[in-house]
C-alpha cells in the first residue's frame, strides 16, 4: 500500500486531523491538502504515480526543426547518398541556417524510427588512417561489377585522388582488361596531370609482379615506369589498404540502385555515372574531409603533386623457353604478346631469352649460340623476319 493511500485513509476514514497525520507519517501538510483535493476530483486515480516530466521544455528541439531533419533524411535516402547525422548537420547549416549537434540529430532520427539501433561499433580512434598530404600525391584505383536490367554483367573502373577523395575518372565497360586500365589512366592523367604514385590491388590488370616468373610488365606498369610514377600494390587479403576507393564504390552502387530508371545499356549506365560524379565531387559533403567540404573543394585548394624523380628505368629479364614446333617464340611486352620467327630449323630448341626493355637476344640454352637478336616493334604482333 502506498503512503498516499495511507494518508487519505487516515484523514477520510479515520477522521484524523491533517496536522496529526502530517506528524505521524512525516509529510508536509500542503502535500496532504493537494492529495485530498486530487482524491476528491479523481477518486482512485489519485493514487497512481504521476509523471515528473516538466510541462514545458524550453531547451527541446523545435518541432519545425524536427520536421526539417526528417525531411532532409528522407530526401537523402531517396537520392541514394549518405544520410547520416553528420551529413544532415551540414545541410541544416548550409541550406537552412540551423545549428545543431550530430548527437541531437541522431536522437531525433532514432525517436522518429528513421534509423535502427545498431550494436556498438569499433571506435574510429582504433583505426590507423593514411591520407596523402597533397592532391595527385596518390591515386587509388579499383573496379567493381554492376548488372544491367537484362542481366548483362558490366564492370566499372574508378581512379580516385587519395588526398581529396575526388573522383577523377569513372567509366563502365563490358570487362576490365589491362589495356583498359592503361587507357583510363592516361585519359585521367591528360585531364588532371600525372600523379606522384598510384595504389591498387594486385590484380593482373594493374600489375604482373605477383604472377610469377616469365610475365613482363603490363601496359600500365610500363607507363608508370616511363613517367617515374611510384607503383604501390596492396598485399593479398588486405583490402583495407585500398579502402577509400572501395568505400567510394559502395557509395556509388548504393546511389545507382536507388535511381528510378535502372540502366538497360552501358551507355545509359555511363550517363548515370557522369551524373553521380558531378553530385559526389561538387555537391555532396564528405564527412571524412575537413569542415565536411566537397572533394572538388579540397582537390582544388592545394598545388598538385607530381612525379619527383627521373630514373633510367629499364626492364631486364632472363627467360627460359622452347621454340615451338612451327619455329616460333613469343614474348610479352607491355601486356601484349608478340610472336618471333626463329626458323623451322630451330623447332623445339631450348633457348634463353635475354630481354633489355625492347631489345631481345635469343640464345641456344645448350650451346650458348646466339640464334636471333632484334628490337621488338611494339606496333606489330608478328615481328619481321629480319635480324640475326
Amino acid at each position: 500500500m502506498s503512503k498516499a493511500r495511507l494518508v487519505i485513509t487516515a484523514v477520510i476514514v479515520e477522521h484524523r486531523s491533517v496536522s496529526e497525520v502530517s506528524r505521524t507519517y512525516g509529510v508536509h501538510r500542503s502535500w496532504i491538502y493537494r492529495l485530498l483535493a486530487r482524491y476528491r476530483a479523481e477518486g482512485e486515480k489519485a493514487f497512481q504515480p504521476r509523471s515528473r516530466r516538466p510541462r514545458t521544455s524550453p531547451a527541446a528541439t523545435p518541432e519545425s526543426t524536427v520536421k526539417t531533419i526528417t525531411g532532409i533524411r528522407q530526401q537523402l535516402v531517396a537520392s541514394g547518398v549518405d544520410a547520416g547525422p553528420d551529413t544532415i548537420v551540414w545541410h541544416l547549416a548550409h541550406h537552412h541556417n540551423i545549428t545543431i549537434s550530430a548527437a541531437t540529430v541522431a536522437r531525433i532520427l532514432t525517436k522518429e524510427h528513421l534509423v535502427a539501433p545498431a550494436p556498438k561499433k569499433r571506435p574510429k580512434s582504433s583505426y590507423v588512417r593514411f591520407q596523402a598530404d597533397m592532391p595527385n600525391e596518390t591515386w587509388q584505383s579499383d573496379f567493381t561489377h554492376y548488372r544491367l536490367t537484362d542481366g548483362t554483367d558490366t564492370e566499372i573502373i574508378t581512379w580516385l585522388d587519395d588526398h581529396s577523395r575526388y573522383a577523377l575518372h569513372i567509366s563502365a565497360h563490358p570487362h576490365i582488361t589491362g589495356p583498359i586500365a592503361q587507357t583510363t589512366f592516361l585519359h585521367t592523367a591528360e585531364n588532371h596531370g600525372y600523379p606522384a604514385s598510384v595504389l591498387t590491388d594486385n590484380g593482373l590488370v594493374y600489375t604482373t609482379r605477383f604472377a610469377g616468373r616469365g610475365h613482363g610488365r603490363n601496359g600500365l606498369e610500363t607507363e608508370l615506369a616511363r613517367h617515374s610514377i611510384t607503383q604501390k600494390n596492396s598485399r593479398p587479403n588486405h583490402p583495407t589498404t585500398c579502402g577509400k576507393v572501395e568505400r567510394f564504390q559502395q557509395t556509388m552502387k548504393a546511389w545507382l540502385t536507388r535511381q528510378p530508371h535502372q540502366p538497360d545499356t552501358i551507355t545509359e549506365l555511363q550517363t548515370l555515372l557522369n551524373t553521380f560524379a558531378t553530385i559526389y565531387n561538387h555537391h555532396r559533403p564528405h564527412r571524412s574531409l575537413p569542415h565536411r567540404a566537397t572533394p572538388a573543394t579540397i582537390y582544388n585548394a592545394r598545388p598538385k603533386a607530381t612525379p619527383t624523380t627521373t630514373t633510367n628505368d629499364r626492364h631486364y629479364r632472363v627467360l627460359n623457353d622452347k621454340v615451338d614446333k612451327h619455329g616460333k617464340l613469343t614474348l610479352r611486352v607491355n601486356g601484349t604478346m608478340h610472336h618471333i620467327g626463329m626458323g623451322i630449323e630451330n623447332a623445339r630448341t631450348p633457348v634463353l631469352k635475354l630481354v633489355d626493355d625492347l631489345h631481345l637476344r635469343v640464345i641456344n640454352a645448350a650451346t650458348g649460340e646466339l640464334l636471333k637478336e632484334l628490337t621488338i616493334d611494339t606496333t606489330r604482333n608478328y615481328q619481321p623476319l629480319g635480324g640475326l
